[in-house]
């Protein structure tokens, strides 16, 4: 089994997708027929889609959690945090690795891994 596809719903797509690609995603925009503008890129085999808010959705939920392995870990934390991110544990050694913990603009968490 693998991870086909995940959709992380935002109050503001346009903005979530620019700190994403500060992790090193690629989005093109997309529409599937008369539904959502939408953002999508692809990490391996797995799509990432950031849609709108879904109808009837108030905000976006904050305990969806996130984890990448990213290279030139220093250099994407500073520009993290420029668009909108907050680092809310400091890099340290884990048994899983160097890693820390950002929030997104909308309070997701997404653990950072370097790649070794």
């Amino acid at each position: 089994m693998r991870l086909k596809l995940l959709v992380i719903r935002s109050a503001n797509p346009a903005q979530l997708a620019q700190f994403y690609t500060q992790l090193g995603c690629i989005f093109e925009q997309h529409r599937h027929g008369k539904g959502p503008l939408h953002y999508s890129c692809t990490i391996a085999q797995t799509v990432l889609e950031i849609y709108p808010l879904a109808k009837g959705q108030e905000a976006a939920d904050p305990n969806l959690r996130l984890g990448f392995e990213i290279e030139e870990f220093d250099t994407v934390l500073e520009k993290l945090t420029e668009h909108g991110g907050k680092i809310i544990q400091t890099p340290y050694e884990s048994e899983f690795g160097w890693m820390c913990v950002v929030e997104d603009p909308e309070r997701r968490k997404v653990e950072l891994y370097k790649i070794p």
